[in-house]
């Protein structure tokens, strides 16, 4: 098995990394508290809902989530669930569980993050049973393969890797069965932008070479080189939170190129607040009342730093590069 690169804890830059996971966390679990949106799950990993989160914070999540759940979902019924999702940097996502519930499970589900960030998971998984009766009802045998830095069931599996270590993260999702004949969709929200473009276009590369018929989400910021894009940066680095990837997010063009440049045939990037105003305006109306909102140009900025960026490929025709808002 190749050697997988050492992680401590004094890499201030990797920690600084994982705690990101924590924020995303905590924002979600107060959105939901709020009625943004329902996830029984998240309770699950962070117990408290914690300090009050400003409105467009809220709502910045709500687009969040409602975008890369519209996408995932059109993915999951143009195949017929007849194929795999690849969560990269999944931290203490719930994804999984949301797709069983709704009957929308792929034949696999599999989520990659730090080893650390996956022994946590797996811990909760192990001591909450709402969060392990699902994982069991879906496996076949008796047995479920666990240790510290992995979790394989005959539809869930999370593994501890190092997204910068290609070769390793292919031999692990092998081991763990995946398919690389399957239409497999591929996920990432906040996960690119911390690393190198070099990096980042070597597993966005490697996806492509990998499947023939695929989807890659890609939910981060963009528009960095305004002044609100230096102060997002700013305010990161005083946390040691380096945005090693921020020449990719300059514009949508260059959130584009990545993906064209590595050999997926079809992608299409647009920023929060265009998704905002795609997504069903009932449900925005129904949030927008849960709490008053005084800046109205703030929210309208912070969406204009995000974008979701999706690319395809489709040796089946299957009909992805269809797939939008």
């Amino acid at each position: 098995m190749a050697a997988r690169q050492p992680f401590t804890d004094t890499d201030t830059a990797d920690e600084a990394v994982r705690a990101t996971c924590d924020d995303a966390t905590t924002c979600k679990r107060f959105a939901t508290s709020k009625g943004y949106w329902k996830d029984p799950y998240i309770q699950y990993f962070v117990r408290s809902v914690g300090d009050r989160k400003a409105p467009e914070i809220n709502r910045g999540y709500y687009a969040r989530v409602q975008g890369v759940n519209h996408l995932l979902d059109a993915f999951l019924r143009k195949t017929q669930c007849d194929c795999q999702v690849i969560n990269l940097g999944a931290g203490l996502d719930t994804t999984f569980w949301r797709l069983k519930d709704e009957n929308l499970m792929p034949r696999k589900f599999f989520e990659v993050d730090f080893p650390t960030v996956v022994a946590r998971k797996i811990h909760n998984i192990k001591t909450k049973p709402p969060l392990s009766k699902p994982i069991i009802e879906t496996h076949s045998t008796d047995s479920l393969l666990l240790d510290a830095h992995s979790l394989e069931s005959d539809r869930y599996c999370i593994i501890g890797a190092d997204l910068r270590d290609i070769s390793s993260l292919d031999e692990k999702l092998k081991k763990f069965q995946l398919n690389p004949e399957l239409p497999t969709l591929l996920l990432s929200e906040c996960v690119l932008v911390y690393m190198t473009p070099s990096h980042s276009s070597n597993l966005v590369h490697w996806a492509a070479e990998t499947f023939h018929t695929a989807m890659f989400i890609n939910y981060e910021q963009v528009n960095m080189s305004d002044r609100f894009g230096q102060v997002m940066i700013e305010n990161l680095q005083r946390r040691q939170c380096t945005l090693a990837g921020v020449e990719a997010c300059q514009t949508l063009d260059s959130q584009k190129d990545r993906f064209l440049k590595t050999g997926w045939e079809h992608v299409d990037a647009l920023d929060m607040m265009t998704v905002y105003t795609m997504l069903p305006q009932d449900d925005v109306a129904r949030i927008e009342r849960l709490e008053f909102l005084d800046e109205k140009e703030l929210l309208q900025q912070l969406l204009q730093h995000y974008n979701i960026c999706w690319a395809t490929k489709d040796k089946l025709n299957l009909g992805l590069s269809q797939l939008a808002f």
